[in-house]
C-alpha cells in the first residue's frame, strides 16, 4: 500500500498546508486518498475530509493501543490508493522530553510509514542543512524518506537551500513551497479555523492546492513511498453487537458550534446498533423525532453563544429530553451547552439549556491541556465502576459555579500529574470536559448503547 507521513521540525512549520496540497494533488490525479492525523486533533481532520472526500481518522499511540492504531490503519486502507498521514507538533515531540511516547516518530515506526519532513526555510540558508542532518541522525530506526521546504522566498533561495542539503545530507528534497498567503488557514484559540468555516475546501482553493503540488512537489516520487505494515489482516477490534439486539437512534449535533467528533467513535457506536441522527442546535427549532439518546460533542459554542441562547425551542427540547430519563452524554462544548450559563470574554452572559447546575466562563488561556486517564468512580452511562479509558483535555473555559451534582470520574492529567473528580452526572445525563476516544476502550461504546437501549425498554414498559 502506498503511504507516507507528513511531519515537521516543530509546530507551525506548515505541515497542514503541505499535507493538504499533497492530498489535493493526488486527488487531481484520480487517486482515492485516505487522510489520517496523528494525535487528538479535531480541526485538521475536518480539512482533510473536505479535501479528500473521505472521512479522516486519528492515530494516537498514547490514547490507543498498538493494535488499535493498526486496526484504524487497516480499516481505512480498504478501497484506498494511497494513505496520507499528517503528524502532530515536531516529529519527535510527545508526552515527555526523554522518550518518544506519543510522538509522530513513534507512530511512524509502529505503522512502518515513511516520513516526509517539512522544514520552515524562511530566514535561513546553509544552516538548513544542519537541521536536516540533525533529524537524520537523531533516530537511526526512523525511515526519513525526504524533505519538503516551506516558505521559500525565491527560486534563487531554493537553489541555495538545495545545494546546502544535497552536499551534506542523504535525505532527498521532494519539493518546496513559496510563501503564499492565499492558502493560509486562519487560526483561533483552539487552533485552525474549522473546515466548515474556511474556504480551504472550496473548489477554487482545492484547485490552487493541487496546482501548487503539481508545480512544486515531486508527486511521482511521493507515490513511490510505501507503508510497510501488512494491511490485509482481517481484524474485529472491539467486537460487534448481537444481531438480535434492536438498534437505537442517537442524536448528534453538527454545525459551526459543534463539530469535534472522532469518526471512530461514531463507527463504534454504529457497530453496536446506533443510528447517528444529525441535527443543528444553531438552525433547527427542535430535536429530531424518535431519538433514544443524545451525544453532544465539543466545538465552539462560545462563538455562537447568542444564537444558541436565543434558540429557545431547541433549548426547551433538550431540557425535556433530559428530564424524560433518556440518556445524554456530553463532552466539553456539549457540557457548556447543557450548563446554566456561559459568560464570554466581552462581558456578556448567555443562558444555556440549564440541564446541569453549572456556570461557565471563557478565559484567555488554556485551562487544562493534555492527555488524561479517566477512571469511573461509580457505574455510569459509559460503564461500570473501575473502568478506565484515555482521552484528552483542551479548553479555554472554566467552571465558575457549581450546584449540587454528582461526579463519576477520577481524572488524572498526564502533563501536570494533577487529579480531580469530574464527570458530572445528574439523572440520565453525563457530561465532562474530557474528550474520550472510544477505541481506547471499546467496551464504552457497547455500554453506552446498551444503556440507551435499556432506558428505551423501561420507558416503553412504563407507557
Amino acid at each position: 500500500m502506498r503511504g507516507l507521513l507528513i511531519s515537521g521540525t516543530a509546530s507551525g512549520v506548515g505541515k497542514t498546508t503541505v499535507a493538504l496540497a499533497i492530498m489535493a494533488g493526488l486527488r487531481r490525479r484520480g487517486l482515492a486518498v485516505q487522510p489520517l492525523k496523528c494525535g487528538p486533533d479535531f480541526l485538521d481532520t475536518g480539512h482533510h475530509t473536505r479535501i479528500c472526500g473521505r472521512k479522516a481518522r486519528n492515530l494516537d499511540t498514547w490514547m490507543l493501543s498498538e493494535e488499535a492504531n493498526r486496526s484504524v490503519l487497516r480499516d481505512t486502507a480498504r478501497g484506498t490508493d494511497v494513505l496520507v498521514v499528517e503528524g502532530m507538533m515536531g516529529l519527535f515531540d510527545g508526552k515527555s522530553g526523554n522518550t518518544e511516547a506519543g510522538s509522530t516518530a513513534e507512530i511512524s515506526k509502529l505503522l512502518k510509514l515513511p516520513v516526509v519532513l517539512v522544514v520552515d526555510a524562511a530566514k535561513t540558508a546553509r544552516s538548513i542543512a544542519a537541521v536536516v542532518l540533525g533529524f537524520e541522525m537523531f533516530d537511526p530506526e526512523l525511515q526519513l524518506a525526504g524533505v519538503i521546504l516551506n516558505r521559500v522566498a525565491t527560486e534563487r533561495h531554493y537553489e541555495m537551500l538545495r545545494a546546502a542539503i544535497e552536499t551534506t545530507c542523504r535525505t532527498k528534497i521532494l519539493g518546496w513551497l513559496p510563501r503564499d498567503q492565499t492558502i493560509a488557514i486562519p487560526e483561533r484559540h483552539l487552533g485552525l479555523q474549522g473546515a466548515a468555516e474556511s474556504a480551504i475546501g472550496d473548489d477554487a482553493a482545492i484547485d490552487t492546492l493541487a496546482a501548487l503540488a503539481e508545480k512544486f512537489f515531486d508527486l511521482d516520487r511521493l507515490l513511490e513511498l510505501e507503508c510497510g505494515l501488512d494491511l490485509n489482516e482481517d481484524q474485529d477490534f472491539g467486537g460487534r453487537r448481537s444481531q438480535s439486539e434492536e438498534g437505537v437512534r442517537i442524536g448528534v449535533p453538527s454545525d459551526h458550534a459543534f463539530s469535534f467528533y472522532y469518526e471512530d467513535n461514531l463507527d463504534l457506536l454504529r457497530e453496536q446498533g446506533a443510528e447517528i441522527v444529525w441535527f443543528s442546535p444553531l438552525h433547527d427549532r427542535c430535536l429530531p423525532t424518535g431519538l433514544d439518546g443524545l451525544y453532544l460533542g465539543g466545538g465552539y459554542p462560545e462563538l455562537h453563544a447568542e444564537k444558541l441562547s436565543s434558540n429557545r425551542g431547541m433549548l426547551k427540547d433538550i431540557r425535556a429530553f433530559a428530564a424524560s430519563g433518556r440518556p445524554v452524554y456530553a463532552e466539553c462544548g456539549g457540557m457548556i451547552y447543557l450548563s446554566r450559563s456561559l459568560s464570554t470574554q466581552d462581558g456578556e452572559t448567555y443562558a444555556m439549556a440549564g440541564v446541569l447546575p453549572l456556570s461557565m466562563q471563557m478565559t484567555d488561556k488554556l485551562v487544562q491541556f493534555g492527555y488524561v486517564t479517566v477512571e469511573f468512580t461509580e457505574d455510569c452511562l459509559l460503564g461500570v465502576k473501575g473502568t478506565t479509558v484515555r482521552g484528552h483535555s483542551f479548553h479555554y473555559s472554566c467552571l465558575v459555579s457549581r450546584g449540587e451534582v454528582a461526579t463519576t470520574y477520577r481524572v488524572q492529567y498526564s502533563m501536570s500529574g494533577k487529579e480531580e473528580l469530574e464527570g458530572f452526572r445528574q439523572g440520565s445525563v453525563l457530561a465532562s470536559y474530557v474528550h474520550l476516544h472510544l477505541r481506547a476502550n471499546p467496551t464504552i461504546a457497547r455500554d453506552l448503547v446498551a444503556a440507551i437501549r435499556r432506558a428505551r425498554t423501561l420507558q416503553t414498559a412504563a407507557r
